[in-house]
């Protein structure tokens, strides 16, 4: 059974440029390289030919799982949700144990990025967060242990 691929439109965009970017400049310029390369004669000892046939098989397996994780994508605009449930998309301030306040915005697995607060939906952060509401706690289970944080609170808005 499959599951779903929930993506914000940023993340999409992200993802889909990317793939843009692969196919209509990287490859063709990959390409380029090895067709010039394999006309240079000797292929076993043409360091830009092995590099080229290297390269272009990144690339190639690349694009085959950002097209796969594209036609899986369930996109989901944050700023169109009304809950005053934690959902896909929320961005939520919680405040930890030692009184510290910190903000998670949950997103997709292919937008995570801990340095701008955005975790994804089934990692453990945010598992523990989905279903609730302000002044609930909620209870993180990491390898390094357990954590009660309080959600403080909960907005939908479109990440940036």
């Amino acid at each position: 059974m499959e599951k779903k691929n929930y993506i914000t439109p940023q993340g999409h965009k992200a993802l889909t440029d990317e793939l843009h970017q692969l196919l209509r400049v990287e490859r063709p310029e990959v390409c380029q390289l090895v067709q010039w390369a394999a006309a240079n004669g000797d292929r076993s000892e043409n360091a830009d030919y092995q590099y080229g046939k290297k390269r272009l098989r990144e690339i190639d397996r690349r694009v085959r799982f950002l097209s796969s994780r594209l036609d899986d994508a369930v996109v989901v605009d944050p700023s169109t949700v009304r809950s005053e449930k934690v959902q896909f998309g929320a961005t939520v301030t919680v405040r930890d144990e030692e009184e510290r306040e910190k903000t998670w915005s949950i997103v997709g697995i292919d937008e995570i990025n801990t340095e701008l607060g955005r975790v994804s939906w089934q990692s453990p952060l945010g598992r523990a967060l989905i279903g609730k509401e302000i002044d609930d706690e909620a209870v993180i289970v990491t390898p390094q242990g357990q954590t009660t944080v309080d959600i403080m609170a909960i907005k939908y808005v479109a990440l940036t």
